[in-house]
C-alpha cells in the first residue's frame, strides 16, 4: 500500500490555507498516517490553523502512552489539535481570532480503515466505476439534504454549500465522527473541497481507475480542478492498497 499528497492553491486565492500529511511509514504507534485539512480565517489564519492541526495531532500520536485503540487515539488526537488550536488563537487574537479548520485523519490497519473526521473535507473509496464517499460532510447545506429540503445536486450548487457547522477552532467541546470500515476497494482519496467542487464524482472514479502512476493520477486530479475553474484551494491524497512503498 501506497499513499501520495499533493497540494495546488488553486487559480483565485492568494494563498494555500490548506494543509496535508502523508506517511506510509509508522506514527508512534500507528502503521500509516494520512491526513487532509482545510483551514479558514482572516489573512494567514486558515493556513496557521491547517498546518498546526496537523502538527499538534502528530504530537499527540506521537506521545501517546496508553493502550487506546486506533479509532479512540485518532479522536483523542484531533480533540486535542482542537484545544492547542483554540489557545493560539486566544493568545493572538488579532492575528488568529475566528481561525479554525477541517480535518480528516486515516489510518489503515489489517485492511480495515480507521478515520476521524471534521468538517466538509472528504473521504472516498473506489474501485471501477464506483466511488463511495464514506464521510458525510458537516455543512449547512448538508443537514438541508438531510431533512429532505435540498437534493444532493441542488446541495453542489447552494450559495452557502461551504457554511460548514464543525470545524477545529471553533467550540471547547468538539464533536467528531469515527469510522471504521473493512478496505474492499483498491483506492482511497482524501480531499478538500476545491477538488470535489470543480470535479464530478464520476469524472474522479474514472481518472482514479485509469493507467497512470499514481502521482501522476493526483496530479491530474488537480490539473483537472484547475481547468474547470480552480476556484478553491485544491489537495488530494491518493491511496492504492495494491502499490507496494
Amino acid at each position: 500500500m501506497k499513499g501520495y499528497g499533493k497540494s495546488d492553491i488553486g487559480k483565485i486565492r492568494e494563498l494555500n490555507e490548506d494543509s496535508f500529511f502523508v506517511s506510509n511509514q509508522p506514527v508512534g504507534k500507528l502503521p500509516n498516517l494520512y491526513i487532509v485539512a482545510d483551514g479558514m480565517g482572516g489573512y494567514k489564519g486558515g493556513e496557521v490553523a491547517s498546518s498546526s492541526s496537523i502538527k499538534y495531532f502528530c504530537e499527540y500520536i506521537e506521545n501517546a502512552n496508553g493502550d487506546e485503540d486506533v479509532l479512540d487515539l485518532l479522536i483523542g488526537g484531533v480533540k486535542f489539535a482542537n484545544v492547542k488550536i483554540i489557545e493560539d488563537a486566544r493568545k493572538e487574537e488579532k492575528r488568529l481570532g475566528g481561525m479554525g479548520t477541517t480535518f480528516i485523519a486515516l489510518v489503515v490497519k489489517d485492511s480495515r480503515l480507521y478515520i476521524a473526521h471534521v468538517g466538509d473535507s472528504r473521504l472516498y473509496i473506489s474501485e471501477g466505476e464506483e466511488i463511495i464517499q464514506l464521510t458525510t460532510d458537516h455543512s449547512y447545506v448538508m443537514e438541508l439534504v438531510k431533512a429532505g429540503k435540498l437534493t444532493m445536486e441542488e446541495a453542489r450548487w447552494h450559495p452557502d454549500k461551504n457554511w460548514i457547522t464543525r470545524a477545529l477552532g471553533v467550540d471547547d467541546e468538539l464533536l467528531v465522527d469515527g469510522i471504521v470500515k473493512d478496505l474492499d476497494k483498491r483506492y482511497i482519496l482524501m480531499c478538500t473541497d476545491g477538488l470535489t467542487n470543480m470535479i464530478e464524482d464520476r469524472d474522479i472514479a474514472y481518472l482514479l481507475n485509469s493507467d497512470k502512476t499514481l502521482e501522476d493520477k493526483a496530479e491530474e486530479l488537480i490539473r483537472t480542478a484547475n481547468e474547470n475553474g480552480g476556484h478553491d484551494n485544491i489537495t488530494a491524497i491518493l491511496i492504492d492498497r495494491e502499490v507496494d512503498d
